[in-house]
């Protein structure tokens, strides 16, 4: 076998360009930082977009939500007052009179506790003028001889509770007067004058023990039955109000179980605090001190505006958080760093043959050692560096499957896609640290020449790569004297590169050996897309591939690592010129001397 020595080396001394080139190797160049910079600007990109997307989503569901709570409100507040316009129905259907048993038994046909959650109870107010009140005073107590009106007040008419029921649990309200208080006179002049349903503004009710915001709602009825046109004819055709007590916290609870909902709310009326989830009872496990999101809307109820302010709570921030941005990070970051490790591990590796440089003395015995070290550090790394690297990589692929297999359930279609990604590029990276480990061992290890059938070698290997049906082989039936390790490994690649770069759906390969007078012309030709000629040189060095890595799986390696096994033995290598179509590659291998 005839080998190239590694030592004992009695050529020239190192070249100025060469030098040069290698102290450029010795510290980070702008063209490391860029590819380092390059890779983090899209890890953080990638980052950012995914967290931009998932923000934007939780965004959409909160304003759903905080949607739904003012709708379930506005709904809840109709449904209140179809009850008080059934109530002047009723009244109406009774020639605008009613006295307490039948409105008990109007109240006790709603069903208030089943059909209108929330409610206080419902009630009929009547209009009483100075000169009415000892007859309506005289009506009232033949029923119930201890009412009375309370309190007093400064008022020209009265417009006290008549009916309220349940009675019981609503008993300090009955003979209030709707006149001695702000709040309540206002609404109910303007439920008279506008002939529509009214809310008053925040009060106090005098049932509730524990003296929380509330309100009440009215509804006009009047004499005529209908509406009267005018704001005059309804002041003096007002018979009264069918009303409701709210007590705020119970119509929540009653609109929407807290345990229903993932925000947190507050009811405000002007600069009055009509409802905080916070509030009901006191420290709540589920306020969030910082919400993800918060709105302010306003809805006119009724003569009032309310605002809402409606933040996330606990229970939202866990339904939506995803950590799929972190993991995008963290992945890219891992990335990032391990690019940034390989290339201080390469210039500290170019620093360390520099220094075996700069130490060569005059003498070529010396200088022939020494190089010959250098070489074979060098060489030491490439295979370290390349066995090494494949334990984080099998751990990110490792890392992934957990992934797949824990979030299985929740991850979107769109980071399914993104995992596929990883491992496919974690498949390719490991492919190009075995080439780089085996181009790496090139001229490390002797093998003994042996006598090699080319034929049965070409179909072994073409079996292996399971390209036998469809590839066609010519290749003479002729035993050679040749290394035969490093020619089954130069007939793998070419053979392997034809089929993974054909482009039809079946193919032909040819191979010829010519004897010629100091060794052998071996020449392998196939009937694919071929190489352009400009691109000849390209394609025999290291890592380079014609056509995208996402469409040809391969790691640019396969020519690179036949043209220095060819070298490594004295032969020679070249790809056949002006070729319309397929690829033909001659090799020069000499015999030993």
């Amino acid at each position: 076998m005839r080998k190239k020595p590694v030592h004992n080396y009695d050529g020239p001394t190192m070249s100025t360009d060469a030098r040069r080139a290698l102290v450029q190797g010795t510290v980070l160049h702008w063209t490391h930082w860029l590819a380092v910079g390059c890779s983090l600007l899209l890890t953080f990109g990638a980052w950012y977009v995914a967290d931009k997307q998932i923000t934007e989503k939780n965004r959409l569901e909160f304003e759903r939500q905080a949607l739904q709570v003012v709708d379930l409100v506005q709904e809840r507040m109709q449904l209140y007052e179809n009850a008080l316009r059934g109530g002047v129905a009723f009244i109406d259907a009774n020639d605008g009179t009613v006295d307490h048993p039948k409105w008990r038994e109007y109240a006790e046909s709603l069903h208030i506790d089943l059909a209108y959650p929330g409610i206080n109870g419902i009630g009929v107010i009547f209009n009483v003028k100075p000169d009415e009140l000892p007859a309506y005073l005289a009506a009232e107590r033949k029923h119930r001889p201890s009412y009375q009106i309370h309190p007093d007040h400064n008022q020209d008419e009265f417009w006290p509770i008549t009916y309220i029921e349940p009675e019981t649990p609503n008993q300090k309200a009955v003979g209030l007067d709707m006149a001695f208080e702000t709040n309540r006179y206002t609404a109910v002049k303007k439920a008279r004058d506008t002939g529509l349903p009214q809310v008053t503004g925040p009060i106090t009710l005098v049932q509730d023990s524990r003296q929380t915001p509330g309100f009440l709602f009215y509804s006009p009825f009047y004499r005529s039955g209908a509406i009267p046109e005018s704001v005059e004819e309804r002041q003096s055709s007002v018979v009264g109000v069918t009303y409701a007590p709210f007590i705020m916290s119970k119509l929540m609870r009653g609109t929407l179980s807290r345990g229903n909902r993932q925000v947190q709310i507050k009811i405000s009326d002007g600069a009055d605090l009509l409802y905080n989830d916070a509030a009901e009872t006191g420290h709540d496990a589920s306020v969030d001190p910082s919400p993800l999101f918060s709105t302010l809307t306003d809805l006119e109820i009724y003569g009032r505006t309310w605002t809402f302010d409606i933040d996330t709570n606990l229970a939202f921030r866990a339904a939506y958080s995803s950590s799929q941005p972190l993991f995008i990070l963290g992945g890219g970051l891992l990335i990032d760093v391990m690019l940034l490790g390989l290339f201080i591990a390469l210039i500290r590796a170019n620093r360390k043959a520099l220094k075996y440089a700069d130490q060569m003395t005059d003498e070529l015995k010396e200088q022939s050692d020494l190089l010959a070290r250098s070489n074979a550090d060098l060489e030491q790394f490439a295979y370290i560096a390349s066995h090494d690297l494949k334990a984080p990589l099998n751990s990110i692929n490792q890392i992934v499957g957990w992934i797949e297999e824990d979030c299985e359930d929740i991850l979107p279609e769109e980071s399914k896609k993104h995992l596929e990604l990883l491992k496919s590029r974690s498949k390719r990276l490991m492919k190009l640290l075995t080439d780089l480990l085996e181009y790496s061992q090139v001229g490390r290890i002797s093998h003994e020449t042996r006598a090699v059938n080319i034929q049965k070698t070409a179909q072994d290997v073409l079996s292996l790569l399971g390209a036998n049906e469809k590839f066609g082989l010519e290749a003479p039936d002729t035993t050679i004297q040749i290394p035969g390790v490093p020619f089954e490994t130069i007939v793998r690649n070419l053979l392997s590169n034809t089929v993974k770069h054909h482009d039809g759906e079946a193919g032909k390969i040819q191979i010829r050996c010519n004897l010629a007078e100091a060794g052998y012309e071996l020449e392998f030709e196939d009937d694919g897309p071929g190489i352009p000629d400009d691109l000849h040189e390209k394609a025999m060095a290291m890592f380079q591939t014609l056509r995208p890595r996402d469409q040809v799986e391969g790691s640019g390696m396969g020519l690179s690592l036949v043209k220095k096994i060819v070298e490594t033995y004295d032969g020679t290598i070249r790809i056949v010129r002006n070729r319309q179509r397929g690829l033909e590659i001659h090799i020069f291998w000499p015999t030993a001397q």
